[in-house]
């Protein structure tokens, strides 16, 4: 496959600027790859495509505010940092990306908030963006925390709007978020509701967890036209015991596995038995998925709308077939669904 093979027809109209008013009440467009059949439905409706037996496999990783605005020593200038990763926890070190970068060097200083509540110094460079930051905070580790998330931003995307509104620090999230650790929500989520998720426990319908901590690279661009040259950035994964036997006791059953997200599936392909089963695991995982691919675990998937030569377009070919995909999206545009983080979503059997 090939980069140029995921373009489509692509109009900013189509972005959802904001979720539906109720989270489990978004459309839901649903394909069934055995017969081809596609019915629009509303997302609560799924809990009609599954029995009991049936499993349900969650990201329950958690984004916290990643984005600060500070400024620079001397000259003032304002600084965007988008906090990726905690490096050493006794140490304060943090990966960020810089904005604007050029104007960074090691050794300077950055402060943020009123009366320079938090203070950074630059480390080290560690890509063309991206830098290592010390953070000098005299308190414990729980003050610098707080203070670092009472100065920092829910990190929604710029494509969807350029300013964050209240709303989102709350939508921004699954419910069923714990784990934290994302820069990025897994979007397939946020469609449960508590009540929807309720619904399906009182139907039988089993819930594993698994984490992903969403990082950038799972939205860096691909700027290879072969995509078996494209590299993935690595991100970390969980895989407990208990999750993999729920799904498991679900796959010797043949019930269905339905991985919510493109981040679920991600992870569940990056740690399988040679007879397909899911193993336990904790690490990291680089995993790109494109077609042609075969599914190990699970034969059915949620996900959203995603963006032209996107990583998740590519994987969702994979899983949906890649002409019947790119068909599903020409129907979605002329239904009007709504495409990207807060649009509507997809079922695919």
């Amino acid at each position: 496959m090939k980069l140029s093979q995921y373009k489509y027809d692509f109009s900013p109209d189509m972005l959802a600027k904001y979720p539906a008013e109720n989270r489990d009440e978004s459309r839901l467009l649903v394909f069934d790859r055995k017969t081809g059949k596609i019915e629009h439905k509303i997302f609560k409706d799924i809990i009609g495509y599954f029995k009991e037996g049936d499993v349900m496999i969650f990201n329950n990783t958690k984004v916290f505010p990643a984005r600060l605005y500070g400024n620079k020593e001397k000259t003032g200038a304002e600084i965007e940092i988008f906090l990726l990763r905690e490096l050493n926890r006794e140490q304060r070190l943090w990966d960020v990306l810089v904005d604007p970068a050029r104007k960074i060097r090691i050794g300077n200083k950055l402060y943020f908030g009123d009366d320079d509540a938090l203070v950074a110094e630059v480390i080290d460079n560690t890509t063309s963006r991206g830098r290592t930051l010390r953070f000098l905070f005299d308190g414990d580790y729980d003050e610098f925390k707080a203070t670092l998330y009472k100065l920092g931003e829910t990190p929604l995307p710029r494509w969807i709007r350029p300013k964050v509104e209240p709303i989102d620090a709350e939508r921004y999230q699954t419910i069923y978020a714990k784990v934290e650790g994302a820069v990025a929500a897994p979007t397939a989520g946020l469609h449960f509701s508590k009540h929807l998720l309720k619904r399906l426990e009182i139907k039988g319908i089993g819930c594993a967890e698994i984490t992903l901590h969403v990082g950038l690279g799972n939205f860096r661009s691909v700027d290879v036209e072969d995509l078996t040259k494209h590299k993935m950035d690595s991100e970390q994964i969980f895989i407990s015991e208990e999750a993999a036997q729920i799904v498991n006791t679900a796959r010797a059953k043949e019930k269905r596995v339905c991985a919510i997200g493109t981040t679920v599936m991600r992870t569940i392909e990056s740690s399988v038995s040679t007879d397909g089963m899911l193993k336990p695991f904790e690490g990291w995982t680089n995993k790109f998925i494109f077609p042609p691919y075969d599914f190990s675990v699970a034969n059915a998937m949620v996900t959203n709308f995603h963006l032209p030569y996107s990583t998740q377009l590519m994987m969702v070919s994979a899983f949906a077939g890649y002409d019947q995909l790119m068909n599903l999206y020409e129907v979605a545009k002329k239904e009007g669904y709504k495409f990207g983080t807060y649009g509507d979503a997809m079922l695919i059997l």
